[in-house]
């Protein structure tokens, strides 16, 4: 029997395939996260234009681009015209920022004359603040007062002033990798944290957010009530996603009356609230809440499918929905925006919390001679100290009248214009990064070479290769048999780093007390040159050999222990990788010994391996 051949252009009928389909499918549930994730930052927009006093400011974390450019032009659009917008620039300076002396108007009065800073030309309006991961600390310390006092207090330069001042704040977040993050004193002064990165340019359509709508939710909001029940399940949701901060929920609050003015409601509804948790609480989660069951429930079987199943579920989706309690319906809203990776944030979010300095160079120095420009001080130039012009006239220029009238007693230099006195000199403040030395100390023994001691030259290869990008210098230490040896001292040599480490055997006892002995006194050597050492060991934590280089794993182990409490004494950074097939309590010992970051290397790869590396440092 013969069968009709396809027609022209049509593809022949063929068996699905289900990978194919299930790649469909996701693809298709990505392109409506993304799409649910931009309509989310442009509802964003429009709630900071209506109320940006009351909600604070927003988080916008993105790379400069098409996606962030429509993003703020939106939100300009949707601004009043009327209404000021300041941009901060970077190293802005105090006296710009807050106010202070208006030099060249205090020498002409010869008085102290202010002028407004920044904060207060920006009352009523939005400031926007550029490159926020990289702020200076004093500017973010003022920006915070300035959210919280709705005012700037000036107490320099001879004078004391208070100036009212209500704004919001745009913080653009361009980090390129999670160690750069807007301090947490301005994070926690924000309303919504957006994250615009993986948007691509397809998904951001054009907002429906008119401003004329933006005008009359303005004038609606003072009338907006909320009920008892919303914030009952406002606060609800925050205990469930671990939302400690009373602010937060707070920011909720606004965030919901916004969202109701903006819809025409004079009420708050369950929707506002729903759309309150995606933007405030979400992004804050610190823990993925679980559905309660009681012990005692027993699930019931299921019945056996039938034809008409689906469409008994479609009819009956809404009914549940409605019966559903008030915050089960937020939670789930909530807990539909948490990011998929918020275990992982959450662990190298601890990590940084555990380092003593920030960034990816070594600890900052104060000195006087080179460096970047941070402030002056009271001082006389010379021995390298360069005199700072501009700041001692600030400095002599309200005591100019004091003076005329001493110079006119005592009969003398009448013709001078701006009288400069010693203690007015002001000297430039320099600060640097001193350099990062990462000191791998590696377990050569017979255990680790028997376990992951080719894995563990792996990662330490990528560790080098990362060390070499920040143009660290590197040193290698190995320990095996009776003692320790250093294998190569600091350096930049990248060849030499991965020569050394082909290199080295493995077999023999652990001499873990040595390793880390040696490991304490190659870091006192780099502290003493001004450098920042950061160390990395690598083990099992198993001693069994002694410092004198004699079996026993019970004087292994003590003598480990307390070469390790010596090392927590210098206060040095450290991260203790485990070795060991499966994570086992001595390197984890160790490291508590230690004051180090313990990571088990068979739950690690080499980028979280890296990742760990630079929270320490």
């Amino acid at each position: 029997m013969s069968t009709a051949a396809p027609a022209p252009g049509q593809m022949e009928p063929g068996p699905t395939d289900p990978q194919a389909a299930e790649a469909a499918r996701a693809a298709a549930a990505r392109q409506a996260q993304l799409a649910a994730r931009w309509s989310d930052a442009c509802l964003a927009a429009a709630l900071f234009a209506v109320d940006p006093v009351g909600i604070g400011g927003l988080n916008v974390r993105a790379l400069p681009g098409p996606v962030r450019d429509i993003w703020l032009e939106l939100l300009r659009e949707l601004l009043p015209a009327e209404e000021p917008l300041r941009r901060i620039p970077l190293h802005i300076a105090d006296g710009r920022l807050l106010g202070g002396l208006d030099l060249a108007a205090t020498l002409h009065a010869g008085r102290p004359v202010a002028e407004r800073g920044l904060l207060a030309e920006a009352d009523g309006g939005v400031v926007l603040l550029a490159m926020a991961e990289r702020v200076a600390r004093n500017t973010a310390a003022h920006l915070s007062a300035a959210l919280d006092n709705q005012e700037v207090m000036v107490e320099r330069d001879g004078i004391t002033a208070r100036t009212p001042t209500r704004f919001g704040v745009i913080a653009l977040d361009e980090g390129a990798n999670d160690e750069e993050q807007v301090p947490d004193t301005l994070k926690d002064r924000f309303a919504v944290l957006l994250d615009l990165n993986d948007i691509p340019y397809n998904a951001a359509l054009p907002a429906d957010h008119e401003p004329i709508t933006i005008r009359r939710a303005r004038e609606r909001l003072r009338g907006v009530q909320v009920p008892d029940d919303m914030l009952e399940a406002i606060c609800g949701t925050a205990l469930a996603l671990g939302v400690d901060s009373l602010r937060t929920s707070l920011f909720a609050q606004r965030v919901a009356r916004a969202a109701a003015a903006l819809d025409g409601r004079d009420a708050v509804a369950m929707d506002d609230v729903s759309a309150a948790a995606r933007l405030v609480l979400a992004p804050r989660a610190t823990r993925i809440p679980m559905p309660e069951q009681p012990e005692d429930q027993q699930q019931p079987e299921e019945p056996p499918p039938e034809e008409n199943q689906d469409d008994d579920e479609n009819s009956q989706s809404p009914e549940q929905d409605i019966d559903k309690p008030l915050e089960d319906v937020v939670l789930e809203a909530a807990q539909a925006a948490i990011p998929d990776n918020l275990l992982a944030m959450l662990k190298m979010g601890a990590m940084r919390s555990r380092s003593r300095s920030h960034g990816k160079s070594g600890a900052s120095q104060s000195g006087s001679l080179r460096g970047r420009p941070a402030g002056t001080r009271r001082g006389e130039p010379g021995a390298g100290a360069r005199l700072a012009v501009i700041d001692t006239l600030r400095a002599a220029a309200p005591w100019q009248r004091l003076r005329q009238q001493e110079r006119a007693a005592q009969g003398t230099g009448s013709d001078v214009l701006v009288e400069v006195r010693q203690d007015d000199f002001r000297v430039t403040r320099y600060k640097q990064r001193s350099e990062t030395t990462t000191i791998f100390v590696v377990d050569a023994s017979g255990s680790a070479a028997l376990h992951r001691l080719a894995e563990a030259k792996g990662a330490v290869e990528l560790l080098l290769a990362d060390c070499y990008v920040r143009r660290d210098r590197v040193a290698m230490v190995a320990f095996r048999g009776p003692g320790a040896e250093l294998l190569l001292p600091p350096t930049r040599s990248l060849v030499r780093a991965k020569r050394s480490l082909a290199g080295l055997p493995g077999g023999g006892g652990t001499p873990l007390a040595a390793g880390i002995d040696a490991a304490l006194d190659l870091a006192d050597g780099v502290q003493r040159r001004g450098g920042t050492p950061v160390v990395v060991v690598l083990t099992d934590g198993r001693a069994n050999v002694t410092r004198e280089g004699i079996g026993g794993r019970a004087q292994a182990t003590d003598d480990a222990l307390a070469s390790a409490r010596a090392f927590r004494v210098a206060a040095l950074k450290a991260l203790v990788v485990d070795m060991s097939p499966r994570p086992r309590p001595d390197a984890e010992k160790l490291a508590h010994a230690m004051g180090a970051v313990y990571l088990p290397l068979p739950h690690a790869d080499a980028k979280a391996l890296s990742g760990a590396v630079q929270a320490v440092a």
